[in-house]
């Protein structure tokens, strides 16, 4: 597997917020460690924020969160340092203006406390981001779809744009002919389309350039019907089409104009608050819940023989095979590793003590832990079996666009749970209604929309009739 990608825009986030909150904390010491009168404490507060406000707009200005220069950490440091002293010397001579009368030695002070910070935080980012950088986690990873003049073009434009840190992995067409040579430049075609979905599961894809001639409409609508259901940016060149569009209908990577398609469902700062978000409720939840599911694995292993926890292969993000903790509701000769037969009323493979877990859905309080370990989410589509089959056919033959559901991550419960389509999904109607709701979570994702999931799965949980 290629290095996960580590998206820029959560760095540079994190990074102001850091800058922000120890240059306020160490203006607000400096400043009220320096003034003279009690009377001016609400001035020097204001003078303090007023100070870290502006050397954090300063740094911004002069672009030394961009991603380039995380390579270069004493730069950066000495860079960030010369802007908020800069600013602090100007604001220190200004002071009496807002009725302060500050110490000599404040300006030292200042210029003490952001050395030593930025030459730690930016010389630390150094030493993170270099080896990182070197595998290739900081760049896009492009793959392109098509071939001949339409990619050569888009290929041209982003290999004369200065600024585009990305990686074009290959090419993928389904024409094997002059049209479509075997490769383009110095990139090689590396199977057809179909085989882009298996080559995005082992390989880090960020996004899928589709270059195929506006003009041949009805091959373009093909192929993005069978790549709306990667979990990928999706975006069409634009570099040769004759359609004079406004310029607002195109974003740009580099020189290359794209038109968008399919946005990732969650991506950079929502992904990453998502998974900070599951971490702390999940670690929460465990230590809340460890007498229940303390007593739950003495009722397990007291009823019958075997292992407490039962592992299940499921199909989690991008249909990679995750493991799924349970714990064990069936007699253990009699479980069902891949599903192939659905649990239904009075099974006689569930055990008493299965019967109540089940229904309560406390069987499924281990999947804690694998939210810890970040195989599920909290929130999101249930993961499905790999052999789990509605009215005798297995799920992604009986619903069209079956693995879309599949473009975030699985979890725990979900919005289709909270609509009363939980449990057992025997008919095609049951799983076409979990699907869409399924999609129409994804479609409208938000850290809100999760808390109110979380909130309402309680009260779901007490309408068990389809849960056995």
């Amino acid at each position: 597997m290629t290095t996960r990608a580590i998206d820029p825009e959560v760095i540079q986030r994190l990074s102001k917020m850091s800058d922000l909150l120890v240059l306020t904390s160490a203006a607000i010491f400096i400043t009220l460690s320096n003034i003279s009168h009690p009377d001016e404490v609400y001035a020097a507060g204001f003078f303090a924020l007023l100070i870290a406000f502006s050397s954090l707009l300063a740094m911004r200005g002069l672009k030394l969160y961009a991603a380039p220069l995380w390579n270069q950490g004493l730069r950066t440091a000495v860079q960030a340092l010369a802007a908020s002293a800069s600013i602090g010397i100007v604001a220190y001579f200004l002071s009496g203006f807002v009725g302060l009368n500050l110490a000599p030695h404040w300006p030292l002070a200042w210029l003490t406390s952001c050395a030593v910070y930025f030459l730690l935080t930016r010389i630390g980012s150094w030493a993170w981001t270099r080896p990182l950088a070197r595998s290739g986690a900081l760049r896009k990873r492009i793959a392109i779809v098509g071939g001949g003049k339409a990619a050569e073009d888009a290929i041209n434009l982003l290999e004369a744009s200065a600024d585009v840190d990305a990686d074009i992995v290959g090419l993928f067409d389904d024409r094997f002919d002059n049209r479509s040579p075997e490769s383009v430049r110095k990139y090689h075609k590396l199977g057809r389309i179909g085989d882009l979905a298996g080559y995005a599961r082992k390989n880090r894809i960020d996004l899928v350039i589709v270059a195929i001639p506006m003009t041949a409409e009805q091959r373009l609508l093909q192929i993005l019907k069978r790549l709306w259901e990667l979990p990928v940016d999706i975006r069409i060149s634009a570099a040769a089409t004759e359609l004079k569009l406004s310029p607002r209908a195109y974003t740009y990577l580099g020189d290359l104009p794209l038109l968008s398609v399919f946005e990732r469902p969650l991506s950079g700062w929502d992904s990453f608050l998502k998974s900070v978000m599951d971490k702390i409720i999940a670690i929460a939840a465990i230590i809340l819940l460890s007498p229940v599911m303390l007593a739950v694995a003495l009722a397990v292993k007291l009823e019958s023989k075997g292992p407490v926890i039962f592992r299940q292969k499921r199909f989690g993000f991008n249909n990679e095979l995750v493991e799924v903790f349970k714990f064990r509701s069936m007699y253990t000769d009699m479980t069902d590793a891949q599903a192939a037969k659905l649990v239904t009323k009075d099974d006689p493979r569930v055990t008493r003590v299965g019967r109540i877990i089940r229904k309560t859905s406390l069987d499924e309080l281990p999947q804690l832990f694998n939210v810890l370990t970040g195989t599920l989410s909290l929130v999101g589509p249930r993961p499905h079996a790999t052999q789990a089959k509605a009215a005798g056919t297995l799920y992604d033959e009986v619903v069209d666009g079956y693995f879309a559901r599949h473009k975030v991550r699985p979890g725990i419960t979900g919005w289709a749970q909270i609509n009363g389509w939980r449990g057992e999904t025997d008919t095609r109607e049951k799983l076409e209604q979990r699907v869409k709701h399924d999609l129409e979570y994804i479609d409208r994702w938000s850290l809100g929309l999760d808390l109110y999931i979380l909130a309402k799965t309680p009260l779901a949980l007490l309408k068990s009739q389809n849960a056995y």
